[in-house]
């Protein structure tokens, strides 16, 4: 009893303690903070990576592709049984795609997905990513009457109200110019004549038609102007942005345009749906003020051209148009600002993957989702014992192999931050190491009376130990708790400093987070706060050794 008594008045009356309690303190509670924003941002990059990957993906090494996909289905299948719980086909091809914007053409590169609207939901979360509320429900290829983003603040007016607004402004602006040119023609016909009758009065028939013919081509008809047009805000802009895509195909240029052997009328029809990534059709940017902007140079309506390379022998250029029909946003800007979406059976028609004959068809890659539960390691090596690489052209691979740099790296900081931290915690031992010696050398003639009246070595070592393990729990336990608070409230905290700095935490022009993701882990929890508890117990040894080993005699003489 006399130990725990000694290890609390030690506590108490030493306010050199204190502060060792409040280094572990600290310690503790940075390293608590650290590792919840670390695992929640792993956990959000893992989340989001997953939610366009599947679990394993079978893909070809060639443009030709996989032959008979439903053969290899079947094959998975029996590889798999029970275990899998989805599985899609998906044509992956590099591409650039063309747009209009303020009266320049602009050329983008893209990765162009074909995927199966039946069934690629069922292998990745790309659904709930779309911006139209309908198309989370079931993705569809088709131009919404409106409704995109009802939840996002400043999105400008798309869908088909946009399109038939701006394909009726473009027809009365072609019109115009119509009749424009038409008066022009008249007014230099008549200019013409007049000048042709002034010449044969002169003489000079000749050299007046002459004049007249250089006089005619200087004359401009006005508004065959390009107009810059802006974007940013949610208004509709002029038919100029919807005219200026006349270069790309037959959707603008007139009411209705002649398209090999049809008519194509934009107020009424669409081309091949396309899902675009966020990024491509949007900026994000800073405007004078310091506020964060974003700024759609496309929307759902618009229609762009895009062109990809074939798959014969030689390989050609195959471009098609495509209609804008919604906008995927995974807040990972290296699929937001790439990845564009499109009907596999038509990019199966564009890239020729249909066979003529027996009408079989091709794709680049098989994508499966296999349970919960499954060993994806195991799946993935069984998958390459039956689809071996040497003699199926073929790789097959899991979704973290796929992205295993990037997660490494996030495991590499997170573990050399945790050792960084801890060798904070190591200092405030070496704090404590220092003050148990003072206070060992304090308590010589303390030591000494306590072994005189018969207390062992091993019960004077015991009461500093005790005292050090005391510290380490009293400084870990308010540690992990400020840690917790601190967590629960960063958010607040990094308003307040944004605040008090005049700076964003988190820039919205880099990072998608509207706030700072944070996972704690009860074990996590745990372990920090043993380890803080076993580095003050071990700084307490060699003191509690040298207090065990004093002899009575010599500290009753002490001082």
């Amino acid at each position: 009893m006399y130990k725990v008594l000694l290890c609390w008045r030690y506590l108490r009356t030493r306010w050199i303690a204190l502060a060792s309690i409040i280094s572990v303190t600290l310690g503790v509670a940075t390293l608590v903070v650290v590792n919840s924003v670390m695992d929640g941002f792993a956990k959000e990059m893992n989340d989001r990576i997953h939610g366009i990957l599947s679990d394993i993906v079978v893909e070809s090494h060639s443009m030709t592709g996989i032959r008979n996909p439903e053969l290899w289905k079947q094959e998975i299948q029996n590889v798999l049984g029970d275990r899998m719980q989805g599985i899609t086909t998906v044509i992956t091809v590099p591409a650039m795609m063309t747009f209009q914007f303020n009266g320049a053409s602009h050329t983008q590169q893209i990765n162009l997905i074909g995927i199966d609207t039946g069934s690629y939901a069922n292998v990745s979360d790309f659904s709930q990513y779309l911006l139209h509320p309908e198309n989370r429900k079931q993705i569809e290829f088709a131009l919404r009457e409106s409704g995109y983003a009802p939840d996002r603040e400043g999105f400008p007016e798309c869908g088909w109200l946009y399109r038939i607004v701006m394909a009726r402004r473009q027809k009365a602006e072609a019109e115009m110019r119509l009749e424009m040119e038409r008066n022009a023609e008249l007014r230099n016909a008549q200019l013409r004549s007049a000048l042709a009758t002034v010449n044969r009065a002169n003489g000079t028939e000749e050299q007046g038609s002459k004049n007249s013919e250089s006089k005619t081509q200087s004359i401009a008809f006005p508004g065959s102007e390009h107009r810059n047009e802006d974007l940013s805000d949610g208004n509709l802009p002029s038919s100029n942005h919807f005219a200026q895509q006349a270069s790309m195909g037959p959707t603008v240029g007139a009411s209705s345009t002649e398209v090999g052997s049809f008519r194509f009328d934009p107020e009424k029809e669409t081309h091949t749906g396309i899902v675009l990534g966020i990024g491509i059709g949007s900026i994000r940017y800073r405007d004078p003020m310091g506020k964060a902007v974003e700024r759609y140079v496309l929307r759902p309506g618009d229609d762009i051209s895009v062109a990809m390379p074939g798959t014969g022998t030689p390989p050609r250029v195959i471009d098609g148009l495509f209609t804008v029909v919604d906008f995927y946003e995974s807040k990972m800007s290296e699929y937001d600002s790439t990845f564009a979406f499109v009907p596999i059976e038509r990019l199966q028609q564009l890239l020729g993957m249909v066979d003529p004959q027996s009408g079989d068809k091709a794709v680049t890659s098989i994508q499966i989702k296999v349970k919960p539960s499954v060993n994806l390691d195991q799946a993935r090596n069984e998958l390459r014992q039956a689809f071996p690489p040497e003699h199926t052209l073929v790789h097959v691979n899991t979704w973290k192999d796929s992205q295993g740099p990037l997660l490494a790296a996030v495991q590499l900081e997170t573990t050399i931050l945790n050792i960084l931290l801890f060798m904070i915690i190591a200092v405030a031992g070496f704090g404590i190491l220092a003050t148990f010696f003072m206070i060992v050398v304090e308590k010589t003639r303390d030591i000494g009376i306590l072994k005189s009246l018969g207390a062992p070595g091993p019960g004077i070592a015991s009461i500093f130990l005790g005292y050090g393990l005391l510290l380490g729990a009293v400084g870990s336990g308010a540690g992990a708790l400020l840690g917790l608070v601190f967590t629960w409230k960063i958010n607040s905290v990094a308003r307040w400093i944004e605040w008090f700095t005049g700076r964003e935490v988190f820039d919205p022009t880099v990072y998608y987070f509207t706030k700072i993701p944070t996972v704690i882990h009860p074990w996590m929890i745990v372990w920090v706060v043993l380890g803080a508890m076993a580095i003050a117990v071990l700084a307490s040894v060699l003191p509690s050794i040298r207090a065990a080993r004093m002899h009575p005699v010599r500290a009753l003489r002490y001082e």
